[in-house]
């Protein structure tokens, strides 16, 4: 098991006990190591308030086990718009918009691939591109497995989509606060 799994594993039941899903854990490696902890309620958003909460769990947790032998910095962020896709659920979630992808290995000749998400089919995400600009688009499934980092790509589409799933959000929170008298 790697250290960022180890990591993962003792931070994966703190996030969750307090609603959160985990998206990326990550640890640099230089001389001060940050440990980057990357995570989203079950709305897929994550604000100041949450990230300081999960930040003070993980800080109490890694005083008790002390899990690495070294100083290091914690850092707790949302995933932000153009979020890394890191679990097999964030393919079908954002089918439809655009990402880059990085292969471990290439496929096909190729070790980048950018375009529309269409899903999973699978073990495969599903993704249109092209193989050369003049040519017609293409769904080239691509094996979970060979996917080394993704994340969408900033656009209008993206954008648009996120303000509406906000302004969804937030009247939800209007509506809970009113029902409760706040």
């Amino acid at each position: 098991m790697t250290k960022v799994n180890e990591l993962q594993s003792l931070i994966e039941p703190v996030a969750e006990a307090l609603g959160y899903a985990l998206v990326r854990v990550r640890l640099s490696a230089s001389r001060r190591p940050v440990l980057q902890v990357m995570a989203e309620r079950a709305d897929g958003f994550m604000e100041v308030e949450d990230c300081a909460r999960l930040s003070r769990a993980i800080s109490a947790l890694f005083d008790e086990v002390d899990p690495i032998e070294s100083e290091y910095s914690l850092e707790v962020s949302s995933p932000g718009i153009d979020r890394p896709l890191t679990r097999r659920r964030d393919y079908e979630s954002f089918a439809g918009h655009e990402a880059r992808i990085e292969l471990k290995t290439p496929l096909e000749g190729r070790k980048r691939i950018k375009g529309m998400l269409k899903g999973l089919k699978g073990e495969d995400v599903l993704i249109e591109t092209r193989v050369d600009a003049q040519d017609d688009p293409i769904v080239l499934p691509v094996p979970f497995t060979l996917i080394g980092d993704a994340k969408l790509v900033l656009t209008d589409a993206l954008i648009a989509e996120d303000l509406k799933r906000r302004k969804v959000a937030d009247k939800a929170a209007m509506k809970t606060e009113t029902k409760n008298g706040h």
